[in-house]
């Protein structure tokens, strides 16, 4: 606490909650369901946005989070599709979360090489 005195929080409960992926939507639809348990009465309105592939699905993606400001959590892989909605998402003011980042950095250090980059639905196995 500073001089100015404790602080203050707005608490919101309904928002838009806008999860964004360039495969099924599964991953983040699960980051996002596990820290929402942390948050009681918490009530996301979820819009999901998956198989997003291109630069014109991300320009609806930022159109629709535009129309329903909220947060924006995000499974992209490609660099060029993961800087359009960052800057997007800073161009409206909105946070944007990519929820894979400290995982892949983490395991590239640890493994000592660069991820692939590549969607998981463009992986054959």
């Amino acid at each position: 606490m500073d001089a100015s005195g404790p602080v203050s929080w707005v608490v919101v409960t309904r928002f838009h909650l806008h999860l964004v992926s360039d495969s099924t939507g599964e991953t983040v639809h699960s980051v996002a369901r596990a820290c929402l348990v942390q948050f009681d009465g918490a009530q996301p309105v979820e819009h999901v946005w998956s198989m997003v592939l291109t630069r014109r699905q991300i320009e609806r993606v930022i159109a629709g989070v535009e129309a329903n400001r909220g947060v924006v959590l995000f499974t992209l892989v490609s660099d060029v599709l993961r800087q359009l909605l960052q800057e997007g998402c800073r161009r409206i003011q909105v946070p944007a979360i990519p929820v894979l980042d400290p995982v892949i950095g983490a395991l590239a250090s640890y493994l000592g090489r660069q991820s692939v980059s590549i969607p998981r639905c463009a992986i054959r196995r």
